[in-house]
């Protein structure tokens, strides 16, 4: 559709980015001297608002515009220094660009932002033990700079970050079924009864600057191989955590691509066997964790539009089925290398 000349593809206006409109995406693009020619696609973000925007007389860029109090502008120019350190050692990540002065976050009109070249690549099939470890390789490298500091702004991954805080709020805030209060409230003190089992059974487990979010979403593969295109969620946790979700399938399916990944992520980073543990509690972790972040969004229009599944009776009834799995599950010895 058109709008005010523009030729644009945008996603219904979103609370609290009900003010991003064209005209300021535009004028954000001017303040930073790169005129837009009016051509703007809004690609996949709910957390975020980004946009591909076409440049006069240049190559497209893609802007992200970061949802206002997530985090703090300390904490956003952390991740952007942990990206160009990875990128200072040959790492294949997407810095944002500079501008006057070395500043990579700008603000205009109460909107943060960064801009971001442009980088091609498909969303990988990771599967076959060549792509595995040379998924495996790539986040050992990473690994092996991430582990040379910490991050001091950001977050670590907890089990009350992760998982008494978002559980208490689905809780406490009416979004579970009266009829199914007593099963959940049930399942999730077994839940995370086991997920504390499991971290004691890891024992001494070293915290890293992570990807924190690494599924194939967020991986483009080009022929040159994989990069990272979004490191919103970056923390600090163990080192397992960039790597569960690369596998899937039965016991013994998984079992075969972790040994694949690690053959690759031990060229670089040495991995402590003792984090094995920690694969079933960190995906049950992931699991609360990703309900309450729909829930605490749900005043977002662009929520209830994307999950339109989310908050009915039978959602529920899943997550209380799935997290029973967990239960069991990380009742289990874990995978053998």
């Amino acid at each position: 559709m058109s709008i005010r000349g523009y030729n644009i593809i945008m996603n219904t206006q979103l609370m609290p980015f009900s003010a991003l409109t064209p005209d300021i995406i535009l004028k954000a693009m001017d303040s930073v001297e790169l005129p837009g020619d009016g051509r703007l696609l809004a690609l996949n973000s709910y957390e975020n608002r980004v946009y591909q925007i076409g440049i006069e007389n240049s190559t497209p860029v893609v802007t992200k515009f970061y949802r206002p109090n997530r985090w703090t502008t300390k904490a956003i120019l952390e991740e952007h220094s942990f990206i160009k350190e990875l990128a200072d050692n040959e790492i294949p990540v997407v810095p944002p660009l500079q501008f006057k002065d070395n500043k990579t976050l700008n603000e205009l009109d109460g909107f943060r932002f960064s801009v971001f070249p442009k980088q091609g690549g498909r969303v990988p099939e990771i599967e076959g033990r060549e792509k595995l470890e040379w998924m495996g390789r790539f986040i050992g490298r990473i690994h092996a700079v991430s582990s040379l500091k910490n991050f001091k702004e950001r977050p670590t991954l907890t089990i009350t970050n992760f998982g008494n805080e978002p559980s208490s709020y689905l809780l406490k805030n009416g979004f579970i079924p009266l009829d199914l209060l007593n099963a959940y409230s049930a399942i999730i003190d077994l839940a995370l009864d086991s997920v504390r089992r499991c971290f004691d059974r890891a024992g001494s487990i070293k915290n890293l600057r992570l990807h924190g979010d690494c599924y194939p979403g967020n991986i483009l593969w080009t022929d040159d191989g994989p990069h990272f295109v979004d490191f919103d969620d970056s923390r600090m946790g163990p080192a397992i955590q960039d790597l569960w979700m690369l596998l899937s399938g039965d016991r013994d399916e998984m079992t075969l691509q972790l040994n694949y990944l690690l053959t690759g992520y031990q060229t670089f980073y040495d991995f402590n066997p003792g984090e094995l543990y920690l694969l079933e509690a960190l995906r049950t972790l992931r699991l609360i964790h990703y309900s309450a972040w729909i829930a605490r969004r749900w005043d977002d229009p662009a929520f209830p539009m994307a999950f339109p599944w989310f908050n009915t009776v039978r959602y529920w009834q899943d997550r209380i089925i799935e997290l029973r799995e967990q239960v069991a599950l990380m009742d289990e010895e874990p995978l053998r290398l």
